[in-house]
């Protein structure tokens, strides 16, 4: 039998630090086995073993020169061949393991490949399976995911199980991105995912926001005729509720039990928390019922989403009827329980409540761990009682609490949010005292504090004082920074920082972009907003609906909505969801333009999208309603904006009274009376524009009455509210009341300019006191105000008609003077 030839191809090698381009084998020698095991050689299918190998060398790439390679290292291959060759790849995997753990002989996994790549092609294919499965064994995700690749071109593709654990490992190794790049390229390359695989890229796509992405794939699963597991549904339904789509949630919810797939319990509890979180209690509660019906009795998760759901909504009462519940089903709270009741009867203002909540569970021997104790501490900074949380902590100290860094962080947090800087450093001081070394969190509150209160050089300082004390600086601790320099338009600092970062290794992330961008577009610098967007998109940080917001909102602004919507579809392609925000911008710019037809269709869209108008979508369109002429539209949807439980602001109020201001003062009146009766407090621009509207009707007694109020109330007013009413006091020629309110204004340090006299000027003559007018042309005059030229020929046309042509010539002339055109 004629003997074969192993010729490998170009490989890396690292032997002693040394790279050796390829190995060659001389045909001469064939491979043997120490193994009792012979090959059967009148079987031309099976490959010949190799009996020894005397003669090996290494070359350069250029073949110059040669060096005998290790024996150890040909033993190696040797020992692989020769396993597989013998159907033996459990033996032959722990023996790459191995390998791959001692990082030697080889500086790569994938260096071993091109030993095998020989004339026999099923060898090759054994092997890639087994280092394959080495490879998932080690963990060693991404050098699957390239053999696997390289795999595929060869012809070989991995068992669907063996696929299954690969995506199974990304997914614990929350390698979202991968998991859905892994699984597009199976797809491109012609394999067809099973349930599983569909399961973890579903998966995958809601954990990067991409629900666009994850329905795509459920809906890629029904046309190959795979039906969506429990586990699907339930993903899609919890990534709906993340994202507070509960109309979406709720179909699929739906379409589960049109499948005959009854919800189970963790669908149950998905959605239940969903519509808790979203403030549709209602609709919580009527699930609940239904479990019941079902069968499926609430746990103590159902029962803790019910109880946030409550709290959140401060119905502290209900919240007690259903603990009281809880408990009569053999439920007993547990510390996750306490720290929801803690938080709703904070965030009800009952601060004394939750800490006597606190006391009744260390009675009852509830262990109440250092995340609730936190919860409770938290909640009473929040509420401004920072001194009364140090003093809870001192009692539970002196009966043997020992604390942690934590709860001194939230007490030196507390007093931040007060102002209270020096209690933040005595804490500071108690926290050391007690053997605890401050940490990032622990400074990152001061420099929060500092960069809000705009002292950067205080911020600078205890930065320094934190890396003084050898506490590495995060990137929470820049991007603060990068919002205190923002806020106050010092972007060349901004940038400085940003390098700072990248210097000391830490990478800038979504949020550090996100908040120059927010600081630049704020000041109109759009095209220093689109550089940075730019340069982030380069570097790799993925950005999100709120920066997309940001640029779109920017663009609106300033009237650039064919730019907006570019965004907006660049948004779309990459799989960004837009969110209520996005389309309240693109609606507040369309309506600006007076392009309402745009913005209801956009309008529509919102609800398609499963999302639901706000206040700020409605108000937008009311507004651009009035503005065009259409007050009546804007009237039909205030009254839809009630019926769907929004309740209108001031500023809903002030567009429609502005608006309707020539529809009649009987609508206005209307619209005041009811804005009177929710708890809003009329506004300096809502009283202006009644009064401006009562004097334009000839109303100057109800004006009045308004005015009358707004000094009662401490409303502050304007010089736009004294020119209505010297206007609608001079068209009556009510002169001494003129007169008054001129002095007022002028007490309130409102010195009366050119608008004012116009206004006094024009009054008087409407009314045919010429003589007044003139006295006050006389006086802007003196003042250096020019008066505009309707208002002057209106003067020098009543004097003339009184026979006062002195009067009238020398107004005319010293327009003339002045320039001005009557």
């Amino acid at each position: 039998m004629g003997s074969h030839g192993y010729y490998l191809p170009r490989i890396t090698i690292t032997r002693r630090f040394r790279t050796h381009p390829f190995i060659f084998i001389p045909s001469s020698q064939p491979f043997s086995s120490d193994s009792t095991s012979t090959p059967n050689q009148n079987n031309p299918n099976q490959v010949e073993q190799v009996s020894s190998l005397q003669e090996v060398t290494l070359s350069t790439t250029n073949n110059q020169h040669s060096n005998p390679l290790e024996p150890w290292c040909l033993e190696l291959v040797q020992k692989l061949r020769v396993l597989l060759q013998q159907g033996r790849t459990c033996a032959a995997e722990s023996l790459i393991k191995s390998v791959i753990l001692s990082k030697s002989p080889f500086s790569s996994p994938s260096d071993l490949i091109p030993l095998f790549s020989v004339h026999s092609p099923s060898l090759n294919h054994v092997f890639s399976k087994t280092l394959f499965m080495a490879f998932l064994d080690l963990k060693m995700t991404d050098d699957a995911i390239r053999l696997c690749t390289s795999m595929k071109k060869n012809g070989v593709v991995p068992a669907v199980g063996t696929l299954n654990f690969l995506f199974k490992l990304l997914m614990s190794s929350k390698e979202f991105k991968k998991t859905l790049d892994f699984f597009s390229e199976l797809v491109e390359s012609g394999i067809q995912p099973d349930r599983f695989m569909y399961g973890k890229a579903v998966e995958a796509a809601i954990k990067l926001g991409k629900m666009n992405k994850a329905c795509h794939l459920v809906c890629c699963m029904k046309k190959k005729g795979i039906n969506p597991t429990f586990f699907v549904y339930n993903v899609i339904i919890s990534g709906f509720c993340k994202e507070k789509k509960m109309v979406d949630a709720q179909k699929i919810f739906d379409e589960m039990i049109t499948k005959n797939m009854s919800p189970n319990l963790v669908t149950y509890n998905t959605i239940i928390n969903g519509y808790c979180k979203a403030g549709k209690l209602d609709k919580a509660f009527s699930l609940k019922e239904r479990m019941k019906l079902e069968n499926l009795g609430p746990n103590l998760v159902t029962y803790n989403s019910l109880l946030s759901g409550l709290c959140k909504a401060r119905e502290m009462e209900e919240a007690k009827k259903l603990l009281l519940e809880m408990e009569t089903y053999g439920f007993a709270p547990d510390g996750f329980t306490y720290s929801i009741l803690f938080d709703g009867y904070l965030r009800s203002g009952d601060g004394e409540a939750s800490v006597v909540l606190f006391e009744e569970a260390v009675k009852k021997g509830v262990r109440i761990n250092e995340y609730t104790f936190c919860i409770l501490l938290n909640g009473l900074c929040k509420d401004g009682k920072t001194e009364k949380a140090e003093e809870i902590l001192t009692k539970l100290m002196m009966n043997g609490l020992v604390p942690n860094e934590i709860i001194f962080n939230v007490l030196v947090d507390g007093y931040c949010r007060k102002g209270n800087i020096d209690g933040a450093i005595s804490i500071i001081q108690r926290m050391e005292n007690q053997g605890l070394t401050p940490n990032c969190i622990t400074f990152n509150s001061l420099i929060h504090k500092f960069c809000e209160i705009k002292e950067m050089d205080k911020a600078e300082e205890w930065l320094r004082k934190m890396i003084e004390r050898e506490v590495c600086p995060s990137i929470e601790t820049y991007n603060t920074l990068l919002d205190g320099y923002g806020r106050m338009h010092l972007f060349d600092r901004c940038f400085q920082v940003l390098e700072e970062m990248e210097s000391k290794g830490i990478k800038p992330n979504v949020v550090s972009y996100g908040t120059l961008i927010n600081c630049l577009c704020k000041v109109g610098r759009f095209i220093e907003a689109e550089a940075v967007f730019a340069d982030m998109d380069g570097k790799g940080v993925f950005p999100n609906a709120q920066i997309y917001n940001m640029l779109i909102d920017c663009n609106c602004t300033s009237g650039k909505m064919q730019d907006a919507f570019k965004t907006f579809d660049e948004m779309i392609d990459r799989d960004i969801t837009p969110t209520l925000a996005t389309y309240n911008s693109l609606i507040n710019g369309l309506c600006k333009k007076g392009r309402m037809i745009e913005a209801e269709e956009l309008a529509n869209q919102i609800t398609n999208s499963g999302l639901t108008p706000d206040v700020i979508t409605y108000n937008s369109l009311i507004s651009g309603y009035c503005s065009s002429g259409n007050p009546q539209k804007g009237l039909e949807l205030y009254e839809t904006m009630k019926k769907q439980g929004i309740n209108p602001t001031l500023k809903t109020y002030h567009l429609l009274i502005s608006g309707c201001s020539k529809v009649g003062l009987d609508t206005m009146e209307k619209l005041f009376n009811e804005m009177l009766h929710t708890d809003l407090a009329p506004e300096r621009v809502v009283y202006k524009e009644l009064i401006f509207c009562y004097v334009e009707n000839g109303d100057v007694q109800r004006a009045f009455v308004l005015y009358n109020k707004m000094i009662v109330e401490g409303v502050l007013l304007d010089k736009i509210t004294y020119n209505s009413l010297i206007l609608g006091c001079s068209r009556g020629g009510k002169v001494t009341e003129v007169r008054k309110l001129v002095e007022d204004m002028k007490a309130r340090g409102l010195t009366p300019k050119t608008d004012t006299y116009n206004i006094l000027v024009k009054g008087f003559c409407e009314f045919g006191d010429y003589s007044e007018a003139h006295a006050w042309y006389k006086e802007m005059s003196e003042k250096k105000f020019l008066l505009n030229s309707s208002v002057c020929n209106q003067l020098i046309d009543g004097l003339k008609r009184e026979g006062r042509f002195r009067e009238a010539r020398l107004i005319l002339s010293e327009t003339d003077v002045k320039g001005l055109n009557v």
